[in-house]
């Protein structure tokens, strides 16, 4: 039986997101990355929102819907944020260190 080659499907980083996502139900980008920071230091914007595209096309998360929002921005008036949920292909395992978080943040 022969191995299968290149990269393997799963991701450390994306299932972070999706534990994330489960206690959030939805959020943008930059949000997703302030919180995955606070648990998990390690990581880069970039890399956030290369994982949350990987992850809409593999149906980990879905893109539930796109706003322009105004403010004073250093690039302009306008910022556009994505906003993601869980996709039907997500399966959170309930990670207890981002369960903490999530229950620490809201007082609980």
């Amino acid at each position: 039986m022969r191995e299968k080659r290149g990269r393997p499907i799963g991701s450390s980083i994306r299932q972070n997101l999706i534990e994330i996502l489960y206690f959030k139900k939805n959020a943008y980008g930059y949000d997703l990355y302030k919180d995955y920071c606070a648990l998990f230091p390690a990581v880069t914007l970039r890399v956030i929102y290369y994982h949350l595209k990987k992850g809409v096309a593999l149906k980990e998360f879905e893109l539930e819907t796109i706003k322009l929002e105004k403010g004073n921005y250093s690039w302009g008036s306008e910022a556009e944020k994505k906003y993601y949920k869980l996709g039907p292909d997500a399966s959170p395992k309930m990670n207890k260190k981002v369960k903490a978080y999530f229950e620490k943040k809201r007082g609980k």
